[in-house]
């Protein structure tokens, strides 16, 4: 059973920084594109990252671009999005999503994705 497990978020302050962390489970992700999403309060879900099955292509979104940063640990089976100097409108449930039936750079930001994990709920205020 595959399974994708997020962590890491919370409450931060704005200008603060997070870690969000997915671990797969029942699937290797260095068989994978890796993408991340987001849904804010009232808005539709949106393509945040994306990252390539061996980690050299990446993707972002321009709303995020500079301050958000997607690796992985392909030892570990585990996908990073690292996020600074966040915003309020960066509040939201993150979300990961593996798929291998597309890359990165080609349709990575698009909700396509065959497996999604639960979410991480990431709220910005001060």
């Amino acid at each position: 059973q595959v399974q994708l497990v997020e962590s890491g978020g919370g409450l931060v302050q704005p200008g603060g920084s997070l870690r969000l962390s997915c671990v797969a489970s029942g699937y290797d992700l260095i068989d994978s594109v890796t993408g991340w999403f987001r849904r804010g309060p009232g808005k539709e879900r949106e393509g945040v990252s994306c990252i390539s099955r061996s980690g050299d292509t990446t993707n972002y979104a321009d709303s995020v671009k500079g301050r958000i940063t997607i690796s992985k640990d392909n030892t570990n089976n585990t996908v990073y999005l690292q996020i600074d100097d966040l915003k309020p409108e960066d509040t939201g449930v993150y979300y990961c999503a593996a798929s291998r039936r597309f890359t990165c750079s080609g349709h990575g930001l698009q909700p396509d994705y065959d497996y999604w994990g639960q979410g991480t709920q990431v709220t910005v205020s001060s």
